[in-house]
């Protein structure tokens, strides 16, 4: 049983499309997923009601406030290997919610400086609920997300997040193929299995296990 979290204070920054792919590539290795879409937006709901891939079979929409979402969490990593928690932009109090919950906390991060100055916060949020927990869960890791990698800014990016005393996870680059998965209603794994989008969720996936 694991389960993860993906968080961070802005919006645009790939928290759902890693949160999707995450389950996408997890169920390719024949692990049960259940991806809890906790934003009020629920955009990972209407990612997978575009197609009839895994997404479709484990997206689950989920009330936020007083506890609803820990509840629901804990109960769903009895029913599957992992839970992947999709979390909204903005909202501090559910993303400190899911951060009591989870094993593994994933904070997407772009190369932008505003990308970076956001992080602060949703750092310090992980690592109060580290404090409250009284545990090294959840595990926090950066993920750089939507990086163009050839770019100084993107190039400079894994040093930035470094610098903040967390490791950071392999990056998932700026690719039209993602958005096409999504259009299809399909993960990466299924729409594009051969691309180098592919690979790249792939890395991050067998780098979330390890820390399982």
């Amino acid at each position: 049983m694991a389960i993860i979290a993906v968080a961070g204070r802005k919006g645009g920054i790939g928290k759902s499309t890693i949160a999707g792919n995450l389950a996408g590539e997890f169920a390719e290795t024949g692990r049960s997923v259940v991806v809890l879409d906790a934003d009020p937006q629920h955009s990972l709901a209407a990612w997978a009601g575009q197609g009839e891939g895994v997404l479709s079979r484990c997206v689950e929409k989920v009330a936020v406030g007083s506890g609803a979402l820990r509840a629901r969490a804990r109960k769903a990593a009895k029913e599957a290997d992992v839970v992947v928690i999709d979390t909204p932009p903005g909202m501090m109090d559910v993303a400190y919610e899911a951060a009591l919950t989870a094993d593994v906390l994933l904070l997407p991060c772009g190369a932008s400086p505003m990308d970076l100055f956001a992080m602060k916060d949703v750092l310090s949020l992980g690592l109060k609920a580290r404090a409250e927990r009284r545990s090294k869960k959840p595990r926090i890791r950066f993920a750089p997300s939507r990086v163009m990698l050839s770019t100084n800014l993107g190039k400079g990016l894994v040093s930035s997040l470094e610098g903040m005393g967390k490791k950071v996870l392999p990056a998932i680059g700026q690719r039209v193929v993602v958005a096409e998965a999504v259009v299809s209603g399909l993960t990466v794994v299924e729409y594009a299995p051969g691309s180098a989008a592919r690979e790249e969720f792939r890395a991050l996936a067998k780098a979330v296990w390890k820390l399982l």
